[in-house]
């Protein structure tokens, strides 16, 4: 308000009324600033779209992955060795596809919590989601269903198999994604590069998956670790006899397809057994479609494996569909973790 006595032109009543506005936001500015970005960080996030969003990482990572082997372009190190001795490899395959998958989804969830395998955050990368989903899972899947986004655990994993990537063994390649809902995997991606099938499963909902029409547990086909097999063959012929079938494989992802009904050159398995220790991006995705088909994968002591945090599984794995679940672990001898 001007000074009693004082009369201003239009233009200095004007120049009075921005002072004023101008006070006003650097009075309130902070408080208007820290509201939004409250509101933004509690914004629930539709399911539908996570998952719709997974695929089209899974995609978009696995095009990085198929260019960067087919231009012979993967300038491959070594990252360290497992437990077991075998060679951890890192490939410009690897760094592409997180660069795509990881950008793409914490732009467009930044509150959703994303762990990925690999750690280069490639600055530039300005990827959002399409916001297109999927006509199968528009089919499938309702949306509505919103979580907050301090519950939701993002798993990727760029690159599953890269062992198998360097030696151009390319079936066994997949790039995966996983969303744990207080830590329970819920949504799976499992995308292999090379044939450009995607297979998906959203717990309680739908899947463009589905279990074989048989399975066996005498005599069964188990699939295991080429890489990391530790005391695995000899574990897994003490509990299902010394017949067995034992069908070493690259790739946490292509194990649990082996258990699926799957076309084409995928090995068909009754159980997938790891004895080593594993990260939780290479399971994930495979929890959750096991876990929408009735399927299960545990720790072999037969206990969930949460997946909020803390990416080392260290009590090994054993995945089945339709088998009675009690029944294989029954055959399970003890494991000392420690000798494997």
């Amino acid at each position: 308000m001007a000074p009693m006595g004082v009369r201003l032109s239009p233009l200095g009543v004007a120049l009075f009324c921005l002072l004023g506005v101008g006070v006003i936001y650097h009075l309130y500015a902070g408080v208007i600033s820290s509201r939004l970005a409250s509101f933004s960080k509690k914004k629930k996030v539709d399911l539908r779209d996570l998952l719709a969003a997974s695929v089209e990482a899974a995609v978009l990572g696995g095009k990085e992955v198929k260019r960067v082997r087919e231009e012979n372009g993967l300038k491959e190190k070594s990252k360290g060795e497992t437990k077991e001795g075998a060679k951890e490899f890192l490939t410009m395959g690897d760094l592409q596809s997180h660069r795509k998958m990881f950008n793409m989804l914490k732009n467009t969830f930044p509150a959703v919590t994303v762990y990925s395998e690999e750690h280069d955050a490639a600055e530039g990368e300005t990827l959002t989601w399409s916001h297109d989903i999927p006509a199968d899972i528009l089919d499938k899947i309702d949306g509505g269903k919103y979580v907050d986004p301090d519950v939701l655990t993002v798993w990727i994993d760029p690159l599953d198999a890269t062992q198998e990537y360097t030696e151009n063994l390319v079936k066994y390649v997949t790039t995966m994604v996983c969303v744990a809902v207080d830590g329970k995997p819920v949504i799976g991606v499992i995308h292999q590069p090379f044939t450009g099938f995607t297979a998906w499963a959203f717990v309680g909902q739908g899947s463009n998956m589905r279990a074989r029409s048989s399975y066996v547990l005498n005599q069964a086909k188990v699939i295991v670790s080429r890489s990391h097999s530790g005391q695995v063959k000899n574990f897994v012929q003490t509990a299902f006899g010394g017949n067995t079938t034992i069908i070493p494989a690259g790739g946490a992802g292509y194990k649990v397809l082996s258990l699926l009904d799957m076309p084409g050159t995928i090995d068909q398995a009754d159980v997938y057994i790891h004895v080593t220790f594993i990260k939780k991006w290479d399971i994930c995705a495979g929890a959750a479609v096991l876990n929408a088909l009735g399927g299960h994968l545990t720790t072999l002591k037969g206990e969930n494996i949460d997946f909020r945090d803390t990416p080392l599984n260290k009590d090994g794995l054993v995945a089945t569909v339709e088998l009675k679940h009690k029944a294989v672990l029954e055959r399970l001898p003890n494991l000392d973790h420690d000798k494997h």
